[in-house]
């Protein structure tokens, strides 16, 4: 069987990139979304550019059997899925206004549980299945895409930022579980990345360039070199592990930026 990727919310943005990165490199793809039509789209697109085997599907939280037909289909099609990308994620904020999050006060309950459900029941449902085939074949690499606030919190995003954490801590876990079947888990913490929401909100942007160490936030090649090294046996000795990618981001106590901040203020009160 040849070798494939499987992606989730691969339609846009750093799915698609990362599916991109993959299909140059001659894998086939399997992508996701929660709309069907527009994965379907994304990997025809795919096909189209690079000349490999793709498809799409509509993924859903809270439906097992959607998942477990997907993979059925991958298998119809002759393809092993060897590397799965958990990039589909619930960001635990109102599209309306993406930098006010989820306030604590107000939350309803069932939308903060919902965070939990897409980025660690659902992503598990998803890996269940991949590896129950990468057990057959004694080799596969399984990658989630975390975040750094996972261990620097941000307000109003505490169901985010607690998934997240429960990701890093589910990767090690599944390392242990799967190791012995060939299987590697690992994850990547991006920071802020460029994405068309970042873009649309203009001055409203909470994290840029001007914060970080390096003096830049991440594209999407950058978290998608990430995956591919983590998917690929570039790291085949790595398991259980997790790299930043954040432009520098969480090393630092504080961004250089409030020292000049902080001289004019003083310049100011004289």
């Amino acid at each position: 069987m040849k070798q494939a990727v499987f992606i989730t919310g691969a339609h846009s943005g750093t799915g698609y990139k990362i599916a991109q990165t993959f299909a140059e490199k001659g894998w086939d793809v399997f992508i996701t979304s929660r709309r069907g039509p527009d994965a379907e789209k994304a990997a025809k697109a795919i096909a189209k550019t690079y000349g490999v085997f793709t498809k799409g599907y509509e993924c859903n939280i809270r439906n097992e059997q959607q998942v477990i037909d997907i993979f059925s289909d991958i298998d119809a099609c002759g393809r092993f899925v060897e590397t799965v990308v958990l990039n589909a994620a619930n960001m635990g904020f109102y599209p309306q206004d993406p930098a006010a999050g989820q306030d604590f006060w107000t939350v309803p309950l069932e939308d903060f549980a919902e965070v939990f459900e897409t980025n660690l029941v659902w992503n598990f449902s998803i890996v269940r299945q991949a590896a129950l085939r990468m057990r057959e074949h004694k080799k596969g690499s399984v990658v989630f895409i975390s975040s750094n606030t996972a261990y620097r919190a941000i307000p109003n995003r505490a169901a985010y930022s607690a998934s997240k954490g429960g990701i890093n801590s589910l990767v090690k876990a599944l390392a242990v579980d799967l190791g012995p079947y060939g299987i590697r888990c690992n994850v990547v913490l991006p920071g802020t990345i460029k994405t068309e929401r970042w873009v649309q909100m203009g001055n409203k942007q909470i994290v840029n360039g001007s914060l970080t160490p390096i003096g830049d936030i991440s594209d999407f090649e950058d978290i998608a070199n990430a995956c591919w090294f983590f998917g690929t046996d570039l790291s085949k000795n790595i398991t259980g592990s997790e790299m930043v990618v954040d432009g520098g981001m969480t090393c630092q106590l504080y961004p250089r930026i409030l020292n000049e901040l902080k001289k004019k203020a003083m310049e100011e009160e004289v």
